[in-house]
């Protein structure tokens, strides 16, 4: 017999965010566009970029801010693994949350990447002319 609902489960890195069951529908956004799970639904996998994620219970529609992160369905269970969420707002209130929020980086953030793409690239140059000699 097809399951009838889902275990939705929201992890951060260091907790868990909300542990629900119960859960009739899901919606996420991916970089390609949004997409439902119902109970039914095969097995997946979607890398989630900053967006909303809407799941439904009995009681009714709940809203997450979620930062960018993985989804997983195995069976009835969903995990989403995300670095930070939130929850509580108004749903105009979570989008703005997470424009304010998660799509930009702050200063600290930026200068890390730098480094890391300066390093990155000094490496690939002396590997790329190490193996030429």
């Amino acid at each position: 017999m097809p399951p009838t609902s889902m275990n939705l489960k929201i992890l951060l890195p260091f907790q868990v965010f909300a542990e629900t069951t119960g859960v009739s529908r899901i919606v996420a956004e991916t970089r390609e566009g949004s997409f439902g799970l119902l109970p039914q639904r095969l097995d997946c996998v979607a890398a989630l970029p900053p967006g909303i994620l809407t799941y439904e219970t009995q009681e009714g529609e709940v809203f997450v801010a979620v930062d960018e992160g993985v989804l997983v369905k195995t069976g009835a269970d969903v995990l989403v693994s995300v670095r930070r969420a939130l929850a509580g707002m108004g749903l105009a209130q979570l989008r703005a949350a997470v424009e304010q929020e998660f799509l930009t980086l702050d200063a600290d953030e930026q200068s890390v990447r730098a480094v890391m793409a300066k390093l990155e690239s000094g490496f690939l140059r002396r590997f790329a002319s190490f193996q030429h000699e």
